[in-house]
């Protein structure tokens, strides 16, 4: 992606310093500098997690990215980069700083600060929400998280740039952070940053990433393994390594495949299956699951060659195993969407499914229009967790003052729709409309650290990013023999978030510990 700003210079000198990109890009130089001057907010706490009480100290603040060439950083910073850290006080005051692994975490979106990990399930505080992921009843607080992930770890929560409040320095900074290798490059150094700040070199280091945060984080870690930063580990919640599998787009047809294990489930969850596929959300998934693999991929790569015969034999299964008309199948050629899907399976009730929990439901509009408008499910999230992290910033924290452009009058963004929108899902050289895929990245970090082992969570009523898909994209990496072995996959029965259910942010914490046990050390 180029570096050009979007009013370039002409042929004969620079930006005039009185044009209107100009006068932005000073704007933004200004903010992120004084961001940078600022002093980091910092409080302690203690949280007890298995009967042990930890003290921590919570540093919340920016760190620098600066512009790099070739991997060599110079000049000024391009961005201020968020970062919330919590690390292990010492049990007695004066004492020897515990030795601890590092686990840096990030959502995805793209475009989705740290928040819903940072207080979801890792950190040492939480947001309290409803189990059956439905939205919660005001007012919103965060409490203490009896199953926080700091027992393990110490944590630093990332904010890409232009969301929480992080920000960049420049246009042309700003187009470089909303591309996928931009992105990796700016949390690669992030990274580095606050490890060099808090004379961190010498701990094991983590990376955490859910969604679009496991594309990222895939990148990450191969990305590091150049820069001279080996991962003991990688934990990787609710992939989307691989985009092609995601996007329900002309002549694709394997994300129809993929997500029909998932859409049998969910139809099975909501009473919609009748025989032997309604008897279990695991039978309804491992029925779907065999008619993927066999005879709906063949049917769906004959097309138009398919016999009358056969095309009925296979509308009337897709009918069985999805809940939706024999009829509304056909008239979609045997290719069920993921919107049409949540637009249609609750129709009849009035209801519209949720993406991100498809256990959710929301209520569709008088005239019962076929548009997808809203996701029940993560507006039930995102106020809940925005104002409880303003609150807890604000106050527990204390982040800011009310100096003129202080943390107190900055917006706290926790899903940019601007960035997700502008972002460059190119890689390297490519030029034009291309899927984006990290695993590659992921396969050739694992093949070159010898220790890497990799976490995968997912969540059964996930509709974004579906446990079968990322079935299919781990079974696709270039790796075999000892190598797989280092792969771990567990999955939850809630969404794309399974830790906002209770049972699921149990299990998840428990299957970690197990999972942290067997590391070498």
């Amino acid at each position: 992606m180029s570096d050009t700003p979007s009013n370039p210079p002409s042929a004969t000198g620079p930006l005039a310093a009185g044009t209107p990109s100009a006068e932005a890009d000073r704007r933004q130089r200004a903010a992120v500098d004084r961001a940078l001057s600022e002093s980091p907010a910092r409080r302690t706490g203690r949280v007890t997690l298995g009967g042990e009480t930890l003290a921590y100290r919570v540093d919340a603040g920016f760190v620098p990215v600066r512009s790099s060439v070739l991997g060599e950083t110079y000049g000024e910073p391009e961005a201020a980069v968020f970062t919330t850290a919590y690390q292990l006080e010492p049990a007695e005051p004066g004492g020897p700083v515990p030795d601890r692994a590092v686990c840096f975490a990030f959502n995805g979106g793209p475009g989705s600060a740290s928040v819903f990990l940072h207080l979801g399930a890792l950190g040492p505080k939480r947001v309290r929400v409803r189990d059956d992921g439905g939205m919660p009843v005001a007012p919103y607080r965060v409490e203490d998280n009896p199953v926080s992930w700091f027992r393990h770890f110490d944590l630093v929560f990332i904010d890409p740039p232009h969301t929480g409040y992080s920000l960049t320095a420049s246009e042309a900074a700003r187009r470089r952070a909303f591309s996928v290798d931009g992105d990796v490059d700016m949390l690669c150094d992030a990274m580095r940053a606050w490890l060099t700040r808090h004379g961190r070199w010498g701990s094991p280091v983590y990376l955490c990433g859910e969604s679009y945060g496991t594309t990222r984080a895939a990148a990450m870690a191969d990305k590091l393994c150049d820069q001279g930063v080996a991962l003991a580990g990688l934990i990787l919640v609710s992939c989307a390594m691989d985009i092609q599998v995601l996007e329900f787009s002309p002549r694709n047809l394997l994300s129809h495949a993929v997500f029909l294990p998932a859409f049998a489930g969910t139809a099975q969850y909501h009473g919609c299956l009748t025989g032997p596929q309604a008897a279990s959300p695991e039978a309804a998934r491992a029925a779907a699951l065999d008619f993927a693999q066999g005879d709906y991929l063949r049917a769906l790569y004959r097309g138009a060659s398919l016999g009358a015969a056969e095309q009925s034999r296979i509308a009337t299964r897709l009918a069985e195993l999805t809940g939706l008309p024999r009829a509304l199948v056909e008239q979609c050629h045997l290719r069920i969407s993921d919107v049409r899907f949540f637009s249609e399976l609750l129709r009849e009730r009035g209801q519209v499914l949720g993406r991100l929990d498809a256990r959710v439901a929301g209520p569709l509009g008088t005239d019962r229009r076929r548009d997808w408008e809203f996701d029940p499910s993560i507006d039930a999230l995102v106020a809940p967790y925005t104002m409880a992290a303003m609150a807890y910033f604000g106050g527990e924290l204390g982040l800011g003052g009310h100096e003129a452009g202080g943390a107190a009058e900055r917006v706290y963004v926790p899903m940019s729709s601007a960035a997700h929108k502008a972002w460059n899902w190119n890689r390297g050289e490519a030029q034009g409309n291309g899927y984006t895929c990290t695993s590659p990245d992921l396969a050739r970090a694992m093949r070159r650290l010898p220790h890497l082992r990799v976490f995968v969570a997912s969540g059964h009523y996930d509709l974004g990013t579906p446990s079968s898909a990322t079935d299919w994209s781990l079974d696709q990496l270039e790796v075999d023999g000892a190598v797989r072995e280092r792969l771990t996959h567990r999955y939850y029965d809630a969404g794309h978030m399974m830790y906002t259910r209770e049972a699921d942010m149990l299990r998840l914490q428990a299957d970690l510990a197990e999972w942290i046990a067997a590391l070498p050390h």
